[in-house]
């Protein structure tokens, strides 16, 4: 038990809230309100089977790199307080709850879920290549809607969800720049790539406010397709003004914030968004 505690720890599997959200909105938003509980347990086991698989597979890929890293070098797998083999037992339990939940939901499910995990296996490996690791990873969260819509209708998603989930990826991809800054140093030194890298900090800054900003215009366009109305729209207005905070108290010359910006603003956007949804949902009918 407390080798699994470290594992979550090393996960952090609390964060789980950044995604759940996202893709309880795409659920709602396909059942116009709330699914069966049948539905709504297997997309939930979905979410976290999927998650807890991307996290340790990233946790296992940069085992070595963190362990050199000042901001990584004391997690578990990095110290020996949990191993190589029982990181990997957990990747592949995660990998079947993820599995086992697509196979409960419709037969569209059945095919699609690969899909889901080609992104969530690339992404530890791209920082070696190519700083465009930020978009795969919003790919990985911005999936997230789309795979709940699909979970409820057994159709592909609409122009409309397509729209959240890239919503979704511009806000992801954003929010990791912005935390990828503090190992600016570290990932120049070993030759590392990400944004900050590439193009600097204040350049990298400006991109993350960038995708912030569209995030909540395609937002806007999603309450638009679903003629959502103004609680969705308050709501809206409220994440612009959490993104912009996350921006503000974030600069290449303090960032002994970032910890705020992404955890807890972060939280605060997810959770906003799908209240707001639901809630307009319900004023809809």
């Amino acid at each position: 038990m407390k080798k699994l505690q470290l594992i979550l720890a090393m996960i952090k599997f609390e964060h789980t809230i950044f995604a759940l959200p996202f893709a309880y909105l795409g659920m709602v938003l396909a059942a116009n309100g709330l699914p069966d509980f049948y539905t709504f347990f297997w997309i939930t086991a979905a979410m976290v089977g999927a998650r807890s698989y991307a996290m340790a597979m990233n946790r296992l890929a940069d085992r070595t790199i963190d362990s050199k890293n000042p901001r990584t070098r004391h997690w578990p797998l990095s110290q020996g307080a949990v191993t190589v083999l029982e990181t990997g037992v957990f990747v592949i339990c995660s990998v079947l709850l993820f599995v086992i939940s697509a196979f409960m939901l419709p037969s569209l499910c059945h095919k699609l879920w690969p899909l889901v995990l080609i992104p969530m296996t690339i992404y530890p490996f791209m920082k070696r290549f190519t700083w465009t690791s930020h978009l795969v990873l919003g790919c990985c969260l911005g999936l997230a809607p789309l795979g709940a819509w699909v979970a409820v209708t057994n159709a592909l998603p609409p122009a409309g969800i397509a729209a959240l989930g890239l919503a979704v990826g511009m806000w992801t991809a954003g929010f990791d720049i912005i935390y990828s800054c503090q190992d600016y140093g570290f990932d120049l030194q070993e030759g590392l790539h990400s944004i900050p890298v590439r193009f600097g900090l204040g350049p990298a800054l400006v991109v993350t406010r960038c995708l912030h900003a569209a995030a909540v215009l395609l937002l806007a366009l999603v309450g638009m397709s679903f003629s959502l109305g103004p609680i969705f729209y308050a709501g809206i207005l409220l994440i612009a003004v959490f993104l912009w905070y996350e921006n503000r108290i974030v600069s290449p010359t303090d960032l002994s914030r970032v910890t705020v910006s992404f955890f807890t603003l972060n939280g605060f956007v997810s959770i906003c968004a799908f209240v707001c949804t639901f809630i307009a949902i319900i004023f809809k009918r």
